[in-house]
């Protein structure tokens, strides 16, 4: 009789939240598991236009791309395979990040040669090393003999960040670019805005206003009052939701981004969704068309 009336307590205040505790990660664990049958389903592949619309007069075609250390998601590393997707591109500009090897000496992972070869566009010489890509990672793709001016920039954080800052001298007219790749942290990324919002404001007293892109991993998923983005807004305006890159198998988070200064010179942001671009890397690229011939709101934006 004890037994039994020991048995028909209620169960302690202990026992109750061990069993909330046990139904939460139950929960937890099936909700991982159903993301992850659906991260191994065979990825869908929506048709793809081979053939890149030619871009009109004072416009350029241009791209961001993290390329993973041209590592895809087969664990494979194939710098031929990330140079295809960036040939599919079409761009006449690409941002590149994680281009190098990040510890150790630092040096490229993408074949230049190649690279070249199959796309056209080289990396601008920003690396200390002769056989690196870039800072920090961060690379960008022009057209070989492009008259560049470059700064790199050292971004603050709780790991080593860096962003470059480049202004061109292009067919379509002059452009100045940043390319960078923020932290994982939000509180890095605002710092790090801070940073590059500083960069762009030590313009030389008595020059134009340059039109300004900024292209990049910028590592921000929270749309909103919350995203670390809003810290752009001042001068790139109202940073709205982008189109997810991430990841290649199931895109649901728009980490990667294409900002532009003045308003109106940036459109037709999309990711490039191909089936070489859904193994190659596990982010997507963004591609986007400036118009340098909107300069006609340079003033009123300054």
């Amino acid at each position: 009789m004890t037994d039994m009336h020991h048995a028909r307590r209620p169960a302690s205040g202990a026992e109750a939240t061990r069993r909330k505790v046990a139904e939460r990660l139950r929960r937890t664990q099936a909700a991982v598991q159903g993301l992850m049958v659906e991260l191994r389903r065979p990825a869908r592949t929506p048709p793809l236009s081979t053939i890149v619309p030619p871009c009109g007069p004072g416009e350029m075609r241009v791209a961001s791309y993290n390329i993973h250390k041209c590592v895809g998601t087969d664990r494979r590393f194939d710098p031929a395979r990330t140079a295809a997707v960036i040939a599919e591109l079409g761009a006449d500009l690409v941002a590149v990040q994680e281009a190098d090897r990040r510890f150790g000496r630092r040096v490229g992972l993408m074949d230049a040669v190649a690279l070249e070869r199959e796309t056209g566009l080289a990396p601008l010489p920003v690396s200390d090393l002769p056989d690196g890509h870039g800072w920090h990672g961060n690379a960008i793709l022009v057209r070989p003999g492009t008259p560049a001016r470059i700064r790199r920039l050292a971004l603050p954080g709780a790991e080593p960040r860096g962003a470059l800052v480049a202004e061109l001298d292009l067919p379509a007219g002059r452009l100045r670019v940043v390319a960078a790749h923020l932290g994982l942290l939000r509180r890095c990324r605002a710092r790090q805005a801070a940073a590059i919002l500083q960069a762009l404001a030590e313009q030389p007293e008595g020059e134009e206003p340059i039109p300004t892109l900024l292209l990049g991993d910028l590592n921000e998923w929270r749309p909103g009052a919350k995203s670390s983005l809003r810290a752009f807004e001042p001068f790139f305006g109202p940073v709205t939701q982008g189109p997810a890159s991430f990841p290649t198998r199931l895109p649901v988070l728009a980490l990667d981004r294409i900002l532009g200064w003045p308003r109106g010179i940036v459109a037709d942001v999309t990711a490039h969704d191909s089936a070489l671009a859904r193994v190659a890397s596990d982010h997507l690229p963004l591609t986007a068309s400036v118009r340098l011939g909107a300069e006609q709101a340079l003033h009123q934006a300054a």
